[in-house]
């Protein structure tokens, strides 16, 4: 899949929706009782990036100020749902060790992945900065995954959702009326091929996580620092 590609059309498609008021509200973020819950493997940005990103979401806080925004603890990129979150899934369903082996055996040549982040994109209840893998290395390591865990035994609902393959990360979501849709795109245009920067990444999360990846109901199962 071309990842701009993917990127350019998504955006196109939901920033014309929104402009138009034709955006989706996600009326959980608010909702106290929401218990569902999953298991993600993850990467988290470098603080550089992240003092970068803050730049974007303190325009688009001016704009909109009552919209759900991701503090800086709660930014990642997915690199594998493996147990989409639900209200059935409980953390003592499974044995968090046989997970974290066979990640470790999936990683044999995972060494280096590199992230750029370049510009932004949207859904129509969210706005995520575009991140790309500098080589094929995420990719051969996600499907080096996909493989190991459906040849085992190990509860995952891997690709269930939809098959990942890109590498943004999600920094606002709609939780009220927009004031003004057009504005917020006008914002958003403008950095549209921002360069956020790149980083190597240093190590994987695995986490147990809610919807929002709150750090307040985030545990951290596993660390797997990478060369």
């Amino acid at each position: 899949m071309n990842l701009t590609e993917h990127y350019n059309k998504l955006y196109k498609t939901s920033s014309e929706a929104i402009s138009a008021g034709k955006y989706a509200i996600d009326s959980e973020i608010k909702n106290e009782s929401d218990s569902r819950f999953g298991i993600t493997l993850l990467i988290r940005p470098s603080d550089e990036i992240k003092a970068n990103m803050q730049l974007f979401i303190n325009e688009l806080k001016k704009a909109e100020p009552e919209q759900y925004y991701y503090p800086d603890s709660d930014i990642h990129i997915t690199v594998m749902s493996i147990i989409s979150c639900s209200e059935e899934f409980q953390l003592n369903q499974i044995a968090p060790n046989d997970y974290i082996q066979l990640i470790c055996k999936s990683m044999v040549d995972a060494d280096k992945i590199k992230i750029h982040f370049k510009g932004i994109t949207a859904s129509s209840s969210a706005l995520m900065i575009q991140g790309f893998p500098t080589d094929d290395t995420l990719d051969n390591f996600r499907n080096k995954l996909r493989e190991n865990f459906k040849n085992s035994n190990l509860q995952q609902s891997i690709d269930s959702r939809y098959t990942i393959s890109t590498a943004h990360s999600t920094i606002m979501r709609f939780q009220e009326p927009l004031h003004d849709p057009k504005k917020l795109i006008e914002i958003a245009d403008k950095f549209r091929d921002y360069d956020f920067g790149e980083f190597d990444v240093k190590s994987l999360e695995l986490v147990y996580n809610d919807w929002y990846q709150r750090k307040k109901t985030t545990r951290v199962l596993g660390n797997f620092g990478l060369r």
